[in-house]
């Protein structure tokens, strides 16, 4: 248990006297987090976090410094990217006594500070969270947790502990600077709304433009800052980017732009959803429209004409975090702090002219 400077334990009554609070209202926040106000929680989480207390929530832990389970927070459960990362974690996890818990944030930033929050108070032997867009106070419980902290899916200079993924803005880049080379010039870019993966793919979609000269505003079709949530309610980006809405995007774009020669779409059921709109209205891809999209699912080389689309190393990101908690776990090397899988520029014949 974590000591004060006196060399004296930090009890929950230290944390009830920090927070201004009772010893019960702090038990109760420990053990049962929805009968205290969401207000009262973060007070009683920040003297958690002040004192570097780690409270014992079950048996298991009285008697070790941890419990055996990985928790693993992906920001949607109905998308293909993420399902992948999850089974690459659990292939990393065979033939060991780790157990996996997975925790879906729906791409909530609150959400994600609450739920690392109660995953520290019951000592997990290790996390693995998507992205690099924690809040500060998520990231500084994640700084003070006593077990490896692994980012995936993103790429930054200054991980948490360890981060393994790949650009999106240079994936941005690159995908559009393969529709320049392939003669197209006016280059639109369809997104239902900017994330910070998403948004890094449009940084190196707008750097490759204005770069050639060619970039221009009134191509862009997107939406910035976090989703709606009708009624109240949390959605992930599956109920955000359909088909449905990338078709309704392309008709868009072909009425008010009928100069535009081809679109580099977030994800890549907005391109299906776009091919569909060129395919209904006649306009032939590649010659007239190329399209690309991003994630490579296997439907992009089935549709017809074959999308062009990024290829990320989804399951390997889980594969290899797992890895790396077991690793650190067992007291061997770490490994290098940032570990830049890549990712692959598919080309296929829907920007081949």
């Amino acid at each position: 248990m974590p000591v004060r400077k006196s060399g004296k334990q930090v009890t929950i009554v230290d944390v009830a006297t920090r927070a201004g609070v009772g010893v019960m209202t702090v038990s109760r926040a420990l053990r049962e987090p929805s009968k205290v106000s969401k207000e009262l929680r973060k007070v009683i989480d920040k003297a958690i976090a002040d004192l570097n207390y780690i409270p014992n929530l079950n048996a298991r832990a009285l008697a070790s410094t941890r419990t055996d389970n990985v928790a693993v927070l992906v920001p949607s459960l109905t998308q293909n990217i993420f399902s992948d990362v999850i089974r690459g974690v659990y292939d990393g996890v065979e033939d060991s006594a780790l157990r996996v818990e997975i925790f879906n944030t729906r791409y909530s930033s609150e959400v994600e500070e609450e739920q690392i929050a109660a995953i520290l108070r019951h000592q997990p032997a290790g996390i693995i969270v998507s992205g690099i867009e924690q809040t500060p106070a998520c990231r500084e419980m994640l700084e003070r947790a006593q077990c490896p902290v692994i980012q995936v899916m993103d790429m930054t200079d200054a991980p948490i502990q360890k981060i393994i993924g790949f650009s999106h803005v240079e994936a941005g880049r690159q995908m559009t600077q393969h529709l320049i080379d392939a003669g197209y010039r006016k280059i639109a870019f369809f997104a239902r709304w900017l994330n910070g993966r998403s948004g890094g793919r449009f940084q190196g979609y707008r750097a490759a433009l204005e770069t050639a000269g060619l970039f221009d505003p009134d191509l862009v079709d997107l939406t910035e800052g976090e989703p709606e949530r009708p009624h109240g309610h949390l959605q992930d980006s599956q109920q955000i980017s359909t088909a449905a809405k990338g078709r309704a995007m392309m008709y868009d774009l072909l009425d008010r732009r009928p100069d535009a020669d081809a679109v580099f779409c977030n994800t890549d059921v907005l391109a299906i959803g776009a091919l569909f709109a060129c395919n209904s209205r006649g306009v032939s891809v590649p010659e007239k429209m190329g399209i690309a999209g991003f994630n490579d699912f296997d439907y992009m080389e089935a549709a017809w004409p074959p999308l062009s689309s990024v290829r990320i190393p989804r399951w390997q990101c889980g594969y290899d975090a797992m890895l790396a908690v077991r690793r650190q776990l067992a007291g061997e090397d770490f490994g290098p702090a940032v570990v830049d899988l890549g990712f692959d520029v598919v080309r296929r014949e829907s920007t081949t002219r």
